[in-house]
């Protein structure tokens, strides 16, 4: 006998699915069923990855849901048509656009009655409303339920039979047995599906307590009773249902009814057409070409030839309304004002750059469009497109408008558990200790994933602590492994958008976010699946502060961005000594050093620096070759003459993901489309099996054309370091030029471009402080944030000073600062912080609290901070109660009463000033340690960088960034920046410190650090530190 599960739970059923979407359907492929349902709790989230898995195993997939009503009660519903699935899809989103349905989706009943048709409903689990007016004995409610309902369903109504071991689940069966036989309403067999196989139950146990906030100890009615909710086999299906063969053989029947929803029939994407009817393929070439008189002038044989080509490929895959809506988009934002540019693999495009979508001219540089666009692979285009951060909404609002509200979406993310979540929602619900677990949540590094904590403990120094806990914490691993991947948070792309030709409900649900967005519950490879395309419309807040600088530069003068010259030689000199703090993509340690050792002197320098630092070329072993050979130290060397014409730009090394395409062509006669096969496994899918097999085609195809073994085998170890991710050159273009010109403002407006940058933190690698000191160190006084001269947002008094502004406190909202500076510009500059409290009802005590912690009231009050503080609740209890004191009144201010209150202390201000704001406005913090250190003989970092090559220090600072990137060889190297009040150090600490002392370095007591080791001058870089031993500082 036959049996198929139509009842099943995915991990998208959020802690209440214990296998992966594969692992269900392998486990039904295993007992050779036909067909298989999804059923997630009120969304069809995993439906696009379960057609993927079910074509791929070869079983029949049938989309469903499992729906909460509106007293809580489930319903299951599946889908017998495409009719049935818009009708699921429109029911999902008005469950979820309701009041409180964001968190608490329900479905009124009116609802599902009007969009029935194309639907299968079963009469639900144990918390549906049939069984529960069984199990509450009430029969006349029950059979009510079944008549209201076939009315509507007719033949689309079964009653569900669910063998879940429940108590009294064997009445209840024999109960709706009998009402079946009474109403003709047919029988089904249903598991409700929780796991693949019954040894997941505990894990399954764990979801639940973990959804619920209890742990495995405490008893919960929310909780599995038993094993048997498992994707089980027909024999266990014949055993469970026992004397109802027939509700075994309708699991068939309802599966030959449904229909697969994916792949969708038609062209969702909209069709492009102006206000004057223009669209289509010949008004894109009018644009490309008008695009390309202006971009070129005269237009040679070469351009016009790659232009067509790249037209023709456009027109051929459908692609040229999807062009015509991103030129749309990007005419729009221009028209506007507000700063955008396209990069990624876009940029391989001559026709995005005639179009204005990129800056990168793919003729000029010799791009690849097959990067970005192949008849082979016949893969949708993504084009990313950066708008300044502070605008970017006024462009998704357009799209709204332009294309329709419900025809626009928002794309979804979903975060899964990564290894500190595991460790303190698994921890929890198995009752392990709170305080052991916020310890080792706090010192588990950020990028672990779930799977990999228990290497975790025995490879990371900071978690060697914990080693005597491992058997405690061995449950934990093992279920941290078998959940790691599984979503555990619904939320929205950053960008990602989709735009369709219909109203979106037809092929997805919907949602709204807490702006008001639509989102799709689809992530960006789940819209391929469906066949939505989506449009990455990125923030980046280098946009926000270019703009801002230029807004602020109006002055003094204003700053001419688009005409700033690529080969100024003070930027360059700037850019060779590593001065790059705030420039974008060049102020990393990593790059820094770089940009000292590599002494660029053009635009191509730039663009290749920014692809060098990356994991790709790092574990490739491409940066000091790269180096040596561009400054001649080292001759351009070449494993086969077929890589000259190929790497000749770059002096021979691998830089480039084009490069790894042209490679693979030259030397393994790969088609394009089989080179990009080899990219997409190397810098998307990353599966060693998939890596394995396309290393052997090129190894084969490599010899058959001629290539000597070795020779082959070195180079593809080359290009397999892309594995670990790599820039493609357009992205690496597009960004360079971005880079330089943040550096052309750095160089000749630091204040206006740092001002700017903190104005929209956090961006970029560094935080306040270091912000403000590297400002300092070009010359700009940092003035403090004042009552009477601080706005929101930080200002530019003269080209040589930066007003810090209230926008950097920390929880003080820009409504009160705007209150502030209204009733300022009313009334005049307050004359104390009584007249503030009273002037400004917008603010509350701790508003005021925080203002008088940073300093901004200094100027205004002789009474120091401690005392201020210590009067604020009588002036606010007058405030409330309605008094008017004669302060606030009088003309002239008076002297108010002083308290015998200590003093605020240098170490308070600085604590609450680096707390508040980020930076210390009354001193460094090692101004508190200078004399002790001094002492100690601890050398300031001026002094360390002032130290020949081999000298040995001791030095102390703030820690800032600490990380640990990949390596060639596999071993842990620690990069981190100290900083004191005479400057900042880069240090490297290898991992036999690491491994000894360098634990502190991310652990609490590694904010302030002491660090001894030798100063290294390479290749004429900027001084380092390389430590060899390190400490916290109390």
């Amino acid at each position: 006998m036959v049996f198929i599960h139509l009842h099943c739970h995915s991990p998208y059923s959020f802690l209440s699915g214990a296998s992966s979407i594969e692992s269900l359907v392998a486990q039904a492929a295993l007992y050779r069923m036909p067909a298989l349902a999804l059923t997630d709790h009120n969304t069809i989230a995993g439906l696009p990855e379960f057609h993927r898995w079910a074509g791929i195993y070869g079983i029949k997939p049938i989309s469903g849901a499992e729906l909460t009503m509106e007293d809580g009660s489930h319903l299951t519903v599946l889908v017998e048509t495409r009719q049935g699935f818009r009708h699921l899809c429109e029911l999902l989103t008005i469950m979820h656009a309701q009041e409180g349905g964001r968190t608490q989706p329900r479905l009124a009943e009116a609802d599902l009655f009007r969009l029935s048709e194309g639907l299968i409903v079963l009469s639900g689990c144990r918390h549906g409303q049939l069984q529960q007016a069984l199990s509450k004995q009430e029969y006349a409610r029950a059979r009510h339920w079944v008549e209201r309902y076939r009315e509507i369903f007719r033949d689309r109504l079964y009653l569900e039979l669910v063998a879940d071991g429940y108590p009294g689940y064997a009445s209840r069966m024999r109960l709706l047995s009998e009402l079946s036989s009474c109403t003709g309403v047919p029988l089904v067999a249903t598991s409700d599906v929780h796991a693949a196989n019954k040894q997941l139950f505990p894990v399954y146990d764990v979801l639940r307590c973990m959804a619920l906030g209890c742990d495995v100890y405490t008893p919960h009615p929310g909780r599995p009773l038993n094993r048997m909710g498992w994707l089980h086999d027909a024999d266990e299906a014949i055993l469970r249902f026992a004397g109802f063969p027939e509700a075994i053989a309708r699991t068939i029947e309802i599966a030959n009814r449904c229909t697969a929803v994916f792949p969708i029939d038609k062209t969702l994407f909209p069709t492009y057409r102006t206000e004057d009817g223009r669209g289509g393929y010949p008004f894109l070439e009018q644009l490309v070409f008008a695009g390309a008189r202006e971009r070129y002038g005269c237009l040679d044989g070469t351009t016009t030839a790659r232009l067509q080509h790249e037209l023709d490929i456009i027109r051929e895959l459908g692609y040229v309304d999807y062009f015509l809506v991103v030129w749309d988009i990007v005419r729009f934002a221009r028209s506007r004002g507000i700063r955008c540019a396209g990069r990624g693999s876009a940029a391989d495009s001559a026709v995005a750059y005639c179009l204005y979508i990129t800056d990168v001219d793919a003729v000029g540089r010799g791009l690849l469009f097959e990067r970005f666009m192949s008849l082979e692979r016949a893969e949708r285009p993504d084009i990313d497109i950066d708008f300044a951060s502070d605008r970017r909404d006024e462009v998704i609002d357009y799209v709204y408008h332009q294309y329709g509200r419900e025809r626009v979406a928002r794309v979804a993310t979903y975060q899964t558990f990564r290894g500190r979540s595991a460790v303190r929602e698994i921890g929890a619900a198995l009752a392990l200790p709170e305080d052991l677990l916020a310890a080792l949540a706090k010192r588990v590094p950020w990028s672990t994933h779930a799977d990999q904590l228990e290497d975790a403990l025995g490879r990371v120094p900071e978690l060697r602590m914990f080693q005597e806990y491992r058997e405690r914490l061995t449950w934990l691993f093992a279920i941290a492994r078998h959940i790691a991947g599984f979503p555990r948070h619904f939320g929205m792309h950053s960008g990602g958008i989709a735009i369709s030709s219909s109203p979106l409900f037809e092929v997805t649900s919907l949602q709204p976010s807490a702006s008001g967005h639509w989102i799709t519950p689809y992530d960006k490879r789940m819209l391929e699946d469906v066949g939505l395309v989506k449009l990455d419309l990125l923030s980046l807040r280098t946009m926000s502060a270019i703009e801002g600088a230029i807004r602020e530069s109006s002055k003094f003068g204003r700053i001419d961005y688009d005409a700033i010259p690529l080969e100024d030689e003070a930027t360059f000199s700037m850019i060779q000594r590593g001065d790059t703090i705030g420039v974008f993509q060049l102020e990393s340690p990593a790059q820094r050093a770089l940009q000292a050792r590599l002494g660029a002197t053009g635009l191509e320098d730039i663009v290749a620096s920014v692809a060098l630092i990356r994991p790709g070329p790092i574990l490739g072993n491409m940066v000091d070759p790269f180096i040596a050979r561009r400054q001649g130290r080292e001759p351009v060397t070449y494993l086969h003459p077929k890589l000259e014409p190929i790497l000749g730009k770059t002096y021979g090394v691998v830089l480039f993901q084009e490069q790894v395409i042209e490679i693979a062509t030259a030397i393994a006669g790969f088609t394009p489309g089989e080179a990009d096969e080899l990219r997409r496994v190397m810098s998307h899918a990353r599966n060693y099996t998939e890596m394995k097999k396309i290393g052997e085609l090129f190894m084969e195809k490599a010899l058959q054309n001629g290539i000597a073994e070795s020779v082959a085998a070195t180079i593809f170890s080359y290009i397999q370091s892309y594995a670990s991710y790599g820039f493609c050159e357009a992205h690496a273009a597009a960004f360079a030029t971005t880079a330089y010109k943040t550096a052309y403002l750095v160089q000749h407006y630091p204040a206006l471009f740092y001002a700017s940058i903190l104005n929209q933190l956090p961006m970029g690698y560094y935080p306040v402080h270091v912000i403000c000191a590297e400002a300092k160190r070009r010359g700009i006084h940092i003035l403090p944030i004042d009552i009477n001269e601080s706005m929101w947002d930080c200002t530019v008094p003269s080209e040589s000073e930066i007003r810090l502004g209230m926008r950097l406190i920390s929880r003080f909202p820009e409504t009160v600062a705007a209150a502030v500076n209204e009733e300022r510009t009313r009334g005049g500059p307050f004359r104390s912080v009584v007249d503030l409290i009273f002037r400004v009802p917008q603010a509350d005590r701790l508003h005021i609290e925080h203002l008088v912690r940073v300093g901004a009231l200094d100027r205004v009050e002789e009474a120091d901070r401690n005392e201020l503080i210590w009067q604020l609740p009588q002036w606010f209890a007058q405030r409330q109660s309605g008094a008017l004191p004669l302060i606030h009144s009088s003309a002239h201010l008076a002297k108010q009463p002083r308290t015998a209150m200590r003093p605020a202390s240098l170490a308070q201000r600085l604590a609450d000033e680096y707390a508040l704001v980020g930076v210390g406005m009354s001193g460094h913090w090692l101004d508190l340690y200078r004399c002790d250190l001094q002492q100690l003989h601890y050398n300031t970092i001026a002094e360390a960088l002032s130290m020949p090559d081999g000298e040995r220090v001791t030095v102390a600072g703030l820690a800032i960034r600490p990380h640990r990137p990949p390596t060639k060889s596999g071993r842990t190297v620690v990069f981190f920046t100290l900083e004191d009040e005479t400057g900042m150090l880069d240090a490297t600490m290898f991992e036999s410190v690491y491994r000894t002392e360098g634990a502190v370095v991310f652990t609490p007591y590694g904010r302030l650090l002491g660090a001894s080791g030798v100063m290294q001058r390479r290749g004429g870089a900027r001084g380092q530190l390389l430590v060899e031993h390190i400490w916290g500082l109390s």
